[in-house]
């Protein structure tokens, strides 16, 4: 993400709806086509940007922009999508807000799969773990024979997580499959756990995760409905199990419990989320590197960053 691409701050007062949105259900080729031609000109119609995201078996993005055309565009796709009354033929709809623009353009992508996890047999439409609310999950989670997985990535572990949560540090979805296999299985039978709880930033990971563990005979499994965001939006904080932030895929890199932007900062070198403190750092040089990324760049591409960031700085003076 570029920042000297970022618009003004918003009026006082003002804000913009986030909305964070998934669902998994058939789309044919005339539909899908449809979709990513008149999202954009809804989009661009009314100042909303963000991504979506469109495949055959669904739909998957994150939009910004004034409330009533955020709306316009999700009922649009409620309009556009096959949704009835089954687990999975729903607008899964997470908001929050802001008071900037968290996102530089809109894009509607044509892809394979909504959620990435490389394994074609994968359909949360036919198979598809227990859904748990948000305000369930406590109970859930508290029961010492409950083993709870986090389905993210390693550097959003890094800055928040659910308390005791297993961390499969993994650094792509798609690894999801083989750690299952690897060390959840063998981890399972080691401490004879009775159910399987998984969570995610927003709940389509888990879709296809409990998907996968269900087709593979790993027994009960439950998984958080709207993930961490449905969850920090309901949940009061002095009854929270959760610690830290939760990483999102937009300029506020992290929220709060609040669900509005933390401590952290994207390097703009490697991309990924840098703490108060770690910016203190010796080794941490704005826009150049930071202590993800000292040692993996060149002495030319340090050079490069530091004149984007000399260009950047003097945009925004």
């Amino acid at each position: 993400m570029d920042p000297s691409n970022l618009e003004p701050v918003l009026a006082k007062d003002s804000r913009l709806l986030v909305a964070a949105f998934y669902a998994f259900t058939p789309l044919d080729d005339k539909r899908r086509e449809t979709l990513l031609s008149s999202l954009p000109t809804l989009a661009r119609d009314g100042s909303v940007f963000g991504s979506v995201l469109v495949a055959h078996e669904g739909v998957n993005g994150t939009i910004s922009g004034p409330e009533s055309a955020v709306d316009a565009v999700l009922d649009h796709l409620r309009a556009s999508l096959v949704l009835g009354n089954d687990h999975y033929a729903r607008l899964e709809v997470k908001r929050s807000w802001a008071k900037k623009p968290v996102f530089r353009r809109f894009k509607a992508r044509r892809k394979k799969e909504i959620v990435t996890i490389g394994v074609n047999s994968v359909d949360p439409r036919t198979s598809v773990g227990t859904y748990v609310e948000a305000n369930d999950w406590n109970a859930l989670v508290d029961d010492p024979e409950t083993l709870v997985i986090d389905t993210r990535n390693s550097y959003e572990t890094a800055i928040g997580t659910f308390e005791g949560a297993i961390d499969p540090s993994t650094e792509s979805f798609r690894d999801f499959p083989q750690w299952a296999e690897s060390t959840l299985r063998p981890l399972i039978e080691q401490k004879g756990s009775k159910r399987i709880a998984m969570f995610c930033t927003g709940g389509i990971r888990c879709e296809k995760a409990s998907s996968y563990l269900q087709q593979q005979g790993f027994g009960e499994v439950h998984h958080l409905r709207g993930g961490i965001l449905k969850y920090l939006e309901q949940v009061p904080e002095t009854e929270s199990r959760w610690r830290g932030e939760c990483f999102v895929f937009d300029q506020r890199v992290a929220l709060n419990h609040q669900l509005e932007p933390g401590e952290h900062s994207l390097c703009y070198a490697c991309g990924l989320p840098v703490s108060a403190q770690q910016r203190e750092l010796p080794s941490y040089i704005k826009g150049v590197q930071c202590v993800h990324c000292v040692d993996r760049f060149t002495d030319a591409d340090r050079e490069r960053f530091a004149m984007r960031q000399h260009q950047i700085d003097q945009q925004q003076a």
